[in-house]
């Protein structure tokens, strides 16, 4: 247990302003998340150094696509979230309290060293949500930046600008998921709402994280294709054409189990509109689809960098280009 950052007094209760839902919290109560406590007038994280899951993945997993490819990142996440998704596949987890699901006892500094120990080259915050574990991502994300440790976020994006703009000097990369572009899928699926996402995904660009978004498409709720185009275009504008977009499929899980599975077709859909708006790169995942997965180079058409799942076939960047010297976006070394 450790106290809190980003809470303030209002009147005889506290206010968490970590996120956008600014919980009002009064004394031995917890926030939205019920990993956030207020104890005689002091905010205090729950989950401090208990870590629910740790592992090594590819950083293909995460999805990142465009950060140093093929290499490992070291895992973990806490109890706890500030959404509630109906469709979250993690939910065991995220939808636990501290009580029900204890961790493993792991300081900043041991994650960091076994990171180390197991030759990973980043260490990638996520499986729940990591805002609600921000005093112990920060910590250990200093400790491994100092190393030569990369960090990178697995996020909703649901966070306030102050804190974000804080964890921006310690983080390299993010993927955020933008789950939606209308507040009513918001409101009703995940119990949060769309704009402070677009706050997050603009402060990261501005402040040179590099971001990478993910669009999970649900048959029937959010596979509108004029609402899709909206999305498309609204990252055009405002993030730029090299941002990578990863629309992946639904499977039925949690309270969407009576869901139908995502088609390939619709995904292919989605991409096709992205690229006609111009998004440079533009990735199918969670099912099958030829070449779906590959990084192809603007300029000349090559795949850049194959893939099959969360394995790279081939890597053809030489420092970061193509074969015929385009400069692909990312973070290569």
């Amino acid at each position: 247990m450790k106290e809190a950052l980003y809470y303030k007094k209002k009147g005889d209760k506290i206010q968490c302003v970590l996120c956008p839902k600014l919980c009002i919290i009064a004394d031995n109560k917890r926030g939205n998340c019920s990993v956030r406590e207020n104890r005689e007038d002091k905010l205090y994280s729950l989950v401090y150094g208990k870590a629910i899951s740790t592992q090594v993945d590819p950083i293909e997993k995460k999805p990142l696509f465009h950060f140093l490819p093929g290499s490992l990142a070291y895992s973990f996440g806490t109890v706890g979230c500030n959404m509630h998704c109906k469709h979250c596949q993690n939910y065991t987890i995220s939808q636990a309290k501290p009580e029900d699901l204890p961790g493993i006892d792991l300081s900043p500094q041991q994650i960091v060293d076994d990171a180390i120990k197991k030759k990973c080259s980043s260490i990638a915050y996520t499986y729940t949500e990591p805002t609600i574990f921000y005093e112990y991502m920060i910590d250990t994300a200093k400790i491994a930046k100092k190393k030569g440790i990369k960090n990178v976020i697995v996020s909703n994006g649901f966070i306030n600008p102050e804190p974000l703009k804080e964890l921006c000097k310690y983080i390299d990369g993010a993927n955020i998921d933008l789950k939606c572009f209308n507040d009513k899928f918001y409101k009703e699926i995940t119990n949060a709402w769309l704009d402070p996402v677009l706050e997050t995904l603009k402060i990261l660009k501005e402040n040179k994280v590099w971001l990478e978004i993910t669009n999970l498409i649900i048959p029937g709720y959010n596979d509108n294709l004029k609402e899709i185009e909206k999305m498309c275009l609204w990252i055009h504008k405002n993030l730029g054409n090299d941002v990578p977009l990863h629309f992946t499929a639904f499977h039925p899980t949690y309270k969407m189990m009576n869901t139908s599975s995502t088609s390939s077709e619709i995904l292919v859909k989605a991409r096709d509109i992205a690229k006609k708006i111009g998004l440079n790169h533009v990735y199918i995942g969670n099912v099958f689809v030829e070449g779906g997965e590959n990084t192809v180079c603007v300029k000349c058409g090559e795949n850049v960098i194959e893939r099959i799942g969360f394995s790279v076939e081939e890597n053809k960047l030489k420092n970061g280009k193509c074969g015929c010297g385009e400069k692909i976006a990312g973070v290569w070394d």
